[in-house]
């Protein structure tokens, strides 16, 4: 993993979010978790460039979130896309992913980041707050939260970026 300079990444976010996917990762080395995500946003808040996440308080992942102030968000090349399936599918209270996807953690800057990540970005969380279904339009709260609880969000300030 070689640290780069954010402003020097020239990609679409609406296509590494949502056609690419990544992974949401939070712990440490005594413990950690990682989940595929599709939802989120990238651009600049209260100045700094930053990241929103949403994770429901059911995964696995939320709970490192919460307890840890670093998390990252790593895309990964084509040919690790059955790993974000499996990591998406599957949750880390039940099975060993890394062991499950041969992905590699590296533990950096705090969090946990993956070895085989062509993009990772190292965030300090800087606001988490419970999504409310108030003012949710009814036809969005139907199809994504019939049956789930629905997500918390997490804005993160992005502090370094890592390329290969």
């Amino acid at each position: 993993m070689i640290e780069t300079d954010i402003r020097t990444l020239g990609f679409n976010p609406f296509d590494k979010i949502g056609k690419e996917w990544f992974l949401i990762a939070a712990g440490d080395s005594d413990g950690y978790n990682m989940m595929t995500a599709s939802w989120g946003f990238m651009g600049v808040m209260w100045g700094k460039p930053s990241v929103q996440i949403v994770v429901r308080p059911t995964r696995y992942t939320y709970d490192f979130l919460n307890k840890h102030d670093i998390f990252t968000l790593s895309w990964f090349d084509e040919k690790y896309r059955d790993a974000l399936s499996f990591c998406g599918s599957n949750s880390g209270r039940d099975v060993d992913k890394t062991e499950k996807t041969g992905l590699t953690p590296v533990f950096t800057d705090g969090s946990v980041a993956f070895a085989e990540s062509s993009l990772t970005l190292v965030c300090r969380k800087v606001f988490t707050m419970p999504m409310d279904k108030n003012g949710l339009d009814e036809s969005v709260d139907a199809k994504w939260n019939s049956k789930d609880p629905i997500h918390c969000e997490f804005i993160g300030e992005i502090i370094k970026v890592y390329e290969g």
